[in-house]
């Protein structure tokens, strides 16, 4: 199952190759939310983002995998469209591209390029889609056991109190 623990999501924990994921917006948006803690411990993940180009938007269920230290990289899944409500309209959040950004994950914690000597690279992640995105965790929690921990892939999830 998914390991709960309380702490930073930056200050992973455990030995081995390590995946930090969490969700962006499609529109080139930087600067709310978990992406800022990510930007004061690394610039790369931001300017690889930044990178993806300047057309309208930027492809839902993409999973960009930035190397940030030795066996460490951030990866930016694009599982969210825009930002915030309209109108009280849906929240952000996009299941589905985040169903799909986990699927390519999942194939690259089973990479020996990534993984190495270990059986598979291990996930750590703050509980992401579900904050400024509006998602609910119950599903996105799902999406990781069916595409992540289903697999033997090991999930740490950090919960941070302040």
């Amino acid at each position: 199952m998914i390991n709960y623990v309380d702490g930073d999501a930056t200050d992973l924990q455990g030995d081995g190759p390590k995946f930090l994921l969490h969700v962006v917006n499609n529109i080139g948006l930087w600067g709310a939310g978990f992406v800022m803690a990510v930007s004061r411990r690394w610039p790369q993940p931001e300017e690889a983002y930044y990178e993806l180009g300047s057309h309208d938007y930027y492809p839902l269920g993409l999973a960009q995998f930035v190397k940030v230290e030795e066996d460490l990289w951030v990866v930016n899944m694009i599982g969210q469209h825009g930002v915030g409500r309209r109108d009280g309209g849906p929240p952000p959040v996009r299941y589905e591209a985040i169903e799909t950004a986990l699927k390519v994950v999942a194939v690259a914690c089973l990479d020996p390029a990534y993984r190495g000597p270990y059986k598979a690279v291990a996930v750590h992640a703050p509980r992401f889609g579900a904050g400024l995105a509006g998602g609910d965790w119950r599903i996105i929690e799902q999406l990781i056991i069916n595409e992540l921990v289903d697999k033997g892939i090991p999930v740490t999830i950090y919960d941070f109190a302040g």
